[in-house]
């Protein structure tokens, strides 16, 4: 099982990022993805999940109406869209497998988003 995500980038402030998520080595439709990040010196920030298979998304509540998740069955991918971006969004961003019954047990490498002008 492999889960790799797409390189680092740096944007301005008010732009958009797109980060993926390539699955391989498991039924990408079996297992939800959720996306987590991490800012400088902060912990692990969940930022919601998508099922690969019906398309269906849940948002964390910070982050509703700034960010969107969509999965490609026919590439294995998921991505992440965050928009209207902020110096407080520079973090590294995770894709991870969610059992559902045992948490996470595959992580993508994470892509170290920055935003600065």
């Amino acid at each position: 099982v492999q889960l790799v995500q797409s390189g680092d980038d740096v944007r301005n402030p008010g732009a958009s990022v797109k980060v993926s998520c390539k699955a391989s080595g498991y039924s990408f439709t079996g297992y939800y993805i959720d996306w987590v990040r991490q800012a400088p010196g902060q912990g692990l920030e969940w930022m919601g999940r998508i099922d690969p298979e019906e398309g269906g998304t849940k948002y964390a509540q910070k982050f509703q109406g700034r960010v969107s998740f969509t999965a490609d069955t026919s590439t294995n991918t998921a991505y992440l869209e965050l928009s209207s971006l902020r110096s407080e969004d520079t973090a590294v961003y995770y894709c991870a497998r969610n059992t559902a019954v045992e948490g996470y047990d595959y992580w993508g490498q994470g892509t170290q988003v920055t935003v600065s002008s």
